[in-house]
């Protein structure tokens, strides 16, 4: 058996597709053009070329796009003082702010300064909170496109067994969440969980998110499993240069599961779209409209 390769590009771009069909409608019927506000500290490569994605895609997709690049050094005060002012903008419906920050800065504080009804990366306490109490809330987007993504092989998760490893704020405590309001039954495990396998045996839903390559083997996965991979790791290659890799094995997963993510080319694509996802949710509640149809 060969699992199913879950295409997440396909899907991100559906999934964009129809966020942009949305933002047309409610531009349309509504006047309203959602803006999203992404603030960037520092020059660190990978979080540019993230940014990048994220300003093309927001416009494609019709929404308003707007940029903030300041220096590494920037003062806490000064950060601030910008988080309150994008608050009060009746342009922006999402403020983004990219993580990681300079150590000189505080993440928490940083983050609890944003309204949490602009809070598209879901990380405020009161969206956590709400979250964890089963109340509709802004979820970050890794893990609704773990969501999204599952559904595309079950159209219902109800009753199904899941294991989420990894306990992170942004993937792994709301992933568990999400799953628990779609009424699946939920294990939580992480790296120093014992007999990790042994947990994994009897999970019909797998997702790796604990940030260790290839820790996942294909002999933990219940034959016919779903594996989605949330993981992304740069290891040394045969070459001498690098490759990505997931925190499943992913060769050895592929002959035992029934449909898997890969990496490249599976959760990564998903982030952004649900974003694009957030953003307008966001946009729609603040003028007091129905929730949008994506």
């Amino acid at each position: 058996m060969t699992a199913r390769i879950i295409d997440g590009k396909v899907i991100a771009s559906e999934l964009r597709a129809r966020v942009a069909d949305e933002v047309a409608r409610v531009k349309c019927e509504h006047q309203l053009t959602p803006g999203l506000a992404v603030v960037l500290v520092g020059n660190d490569p990978a979080s540019e070329v993230y940014v990048r994605s994220k300003h093309k895609q927001t416009q494609e997709a019709g929404m308003a796009s707007f940029e903030h690049k300041l220096p590494a050094h920037v003062a806490q005060a000064d950060l601030l003082a910008l988080i309150a002012k994008l608050n009060r903008d009746p342009a922006v419906h999402g403020i983004l702010v990219q993580l990681p920050l300079p150590k000189s800065l505080h993440t928490e504080t940083i983050m609890n300064a944003i309204d949490p009804a602009k809070d598209v990366d879901g990380l405020h306490p009161h969206n956590a909170g709400r979250l964890a109490g089963g109340f509709a809330a802004l979820s970050p987007c890794t893990p609704l496109g773990c969501i999204i993504l599952t559904k595309s092989v079950h159209a219902s998760l109800e009753g199904l067994d899941a294991i989420v490893i990894g306990r992170s704020n942004l993937v792994g405590r709301p992933l568990v969440q999400l799953l628990l309001n779609e009424h699946a039954t939920v294990k939580i495990a992480h790296s120093r969980s014992r007999d990790l396998a042994k947990l994994c045996a009897r999970a019909d839903l797998v997702y790796a998110a604990v940030g260790k390559p290839e820790m996942v083997r294909g002999d933990w996965i219940k034959p016919g499993a779903t594996v989605i991979d949330v993981g992304i790791n740069r290891m040394p290659a045969a070459d001498g240069k690098t490759r990505l890799v997931g925190d499943v094995a992913f060769q050895e997963a592929l002959h035992v599961a029934g449909a898997i993510t890969p990496v490249p080319g599976g959760v990564g694509q998903m982030t952004v779209a649900c974003l694009l996802v957030n953003t307008l949710r966001a946009a729609c509640a603040i003028r007091g409209l129905p929730k949008p149809g994506v």
